[in-house]
């Protein structure tokens, strides 16, 4: 992973606590912060994330008898099920993936399989660890990337038979070279340095292309990669670049990382934490459940439930680090239901997810507090877009509680899109003004409730909302 070469080695990122380690309603207070209302589903998301942390103090003797308690949530869209998965991505600390189950076919057939969710898990798992291992040996990294560097700016003046640097015998010298070493250090970390050009030697990126050995459009692809192993096995022949000072600089950074951090040692902790700290969050799970097949079993449907009940029940999963055992995977899934109904889920796998949380409808009112409150809100969002043209844009309370009110008079009015209606009408509220935008304008622009009102009236009356649908 590219580290930018800002970030200073006295001030680390201060480490953060994982969800589950926070108490429930802690938990519930960090998803209150951008998720408006759904308090039931926020109680037992808390309640299942805290049972992971609980179940790692439980006596070893029951600790894998402890299961997880699978979720599924239900309720309309638009009401914040997946919104509870993108915070949970950001918040759990732990390896996570977000996937439609209607990607998935059953085994045999072309389209993805249902193992392939427990892959990508574990590429999820190594990807947080590595990035928490660079984060560790980071100031290392850098510092021993501007060495390198200042060897280059300022090259040894003699070399022993092996290449490396011999320290001047003349004292006087030694102490000139080390003050415009010095000098040049401050040079480099100022910037000052940022036009000058260094050769360095950079592994070349001819390496075979990999789509040429991806299978089709459509197929599930080997659990071998040759491309991988073409890319570990060819030999590396470095090549002499000319860049300039900051590329370079990022290019040794990365060097150094990769020496640094110790791949197996990833591995071995990304598996360990996708077996007992692995977040699952499978959304649109409404469209694989349907009345059951008269004449066999439904390839897009049914099948494809059958395939998923081993995964979410404890399997062992082959992938490309190593086996994976699903036992301890926490899975939550998420649907409308608005043509299906849970009990259309085969029996098997409804068992499977023991506990059941509806979300409610969003009313009017909360839409003037998703407007509001959240701290990315829509309104937040379009003050700092409007902010880059040194514009300030403030939206007066009735003008929030207009736009309230049109997206619910629209959700009622059409198809009920939930909380997406808000980004509806707030597109068709700023379009003028983000094509006008700059126009010489400065100081303060305030949005009131006559503005909402004439910006949306046509649209509104005209029923057609079309081509703001996202």
């Amino acid at each position: 992973m590219t580290q930018p070469s800002s970030r200073s080695p006295s001030t680390p990122p201060p480490p953060q606590p994982w969800l589950e380690e926070l108490p429930p309603r802690q938990i519930v207070a960090e998803l209150d912060r951008y998720i408006v209302g759904q308090a039931a589903a926020k109680k037992a998301i808390a309640i299942a994330i805290r049972n992971r942390w609980r179940r790692g103090q439980a006596p070893e003797a029951i600790r894998d008898e402890i299961t997880p308690s699978n979720i599924i949530l239900i309720g309309p869209t638009g009401v914040g099920k997946t919104e509870i998965a993108r915070r949970l991505a950001r918040l759990a600390g732990a390896p996570f993936i977000k996937i439609e189950a209607s990607k998935f076919t059953e085994g045999g057939y072309v389209g993805r399989d249902v193992e392939s969710l427990v892959r990508d898990l574990v590429d999820a798992g190594i990807s947080l660890v590595r990035s928490e291992r660079e984060d560790e040996v980071w100031p290392q990294a850098e510092q021993r990337a501007i060495e390198t560097l200042l060897d280059l700016l300022l090259p040894p003046v003699d070399v022993d038979g092996e290449g490396q640097p011999v320290p001047p015998s003349d004292p006087e010298m030694a102490k000139r070279r080390e003050r415009s070493r010095e000098k040049l250090r401050k040079q480099l970390l100022d910037g000052a340095l940022d036009d000058k050009e260094v050769e360095i030697e950079v592994a070349p990126l001819n390496y075979p292309d990999p789509d040429a050995f991806r299978p089709p459009e459509g197929m599930e692809g080997p659990e071998f990669s040759f491309s991988d192993w073409l890319r570990d096995n060819l030999p590396k022949k470095s090549k002499r670049r000319l860049v300039k000072v900051p590329e370079a600089r990022r290019i040794l950074e990365d060097d150094e990382l990769r020496r640094l951090v110790d791949m197996d040692d990833v591995v071995n902790e990304a598996l360990d934490r996708v077996e007992n700290h692995g977040i699952v969050f499978l959304d649109e799970i409404d469209k694989i459940a349907g009345e059951r097949s008269t004449t066999g079993p439904d390839v897009s449907r049914e099948g494809v439930q059958r395939d998923m009940l081993p995964i979410v029940e404890g399997a062992t999963v082959q992938t490309r680090y190593g086996y994976v055992r699903t036992d301890h995977i926490l899975f939550v899934a998420a649907g409308a239901f608005h043509v299906s109904k849970p009990s259309d889920l085969i029996p098997e796998l409804q068992g499977r997810f023991p506990i059941r949380v509806e979300l409610e409808p969003l009313t009017e009112a909360d839409f003037v507090r998703i407007l509001t409150e959240p701290e990315n809100a829509l309104t937040k969002q379009y003050t700092a877009l409007v902010g880059a043209e040194k514009v300030q844009l403030e939206f007066t309370e009735d003008a929030i509680a207009e736009l309230a009110r049109t997206a619910w008079q629209a959700n009622d009015r059409m198809e009920n899109i939930g909380a997406r209606r808000l980004h509806t009408v707030m597109a068709a509220l700023m379009e003028e003004l983000l094509f006008d935008l700059p126009d010489g304008r400065t100081g303060t622009l305030r949005i009131e409730a006559k503005d909402v009102r004439e910006k949306l009236a046509d649209v509104i009356k005209d029923d057609d909302l079309r081509r703001y649908i996202l």
